[in-house]
């Protein structure tokens, strides 16, 4: 084989890696350690009825500082599975929950 037939990687490849997709949600829960709750709200068709349902997906994020509590809207990315059920961290809170 000629070398000059070898594809060389490009860097369009890595920064396409670099864009992940972040969700948007609520914390529901704060009460473990470097760890959040997230509910993340969605509303989809009913594939028979044609109504529109809204659904409810609830991660679990990872937050190194313990900065999000309960009620903040916050937004997460995907990342390498922390544990069991973690494989999402916090990228920022976006808006600070009322204090009662």
């Amino acid at each position: 084989m000629n070398e000059s037939n070898k594809q060389q990687p490009t860097a369009d490849h890595d920064d396409a890696r670099e864009v992940a997709r972040t969700l948007t949600g609520q914390v529901v829960s704060n009460k473990m350690h470097k760890t959040i709750a997230v509910s993340i709200e969605r509303v989809v068709r009913h594939p028979t009825y044609g109504k529109y349902v809204r659904r409810t997906t609830r991660l679990l994020a990872h937050d190194e500082s313990n900065q999000a509590r309960a009620g903040d809207t916050v937004s997460i990315a995907p990342c390498r599975p922390l544990s069991r059920r973690k494989s999402w961290r916090l990228v920022a809170v976006l808006e600070r929950a009322t204090e009662r």
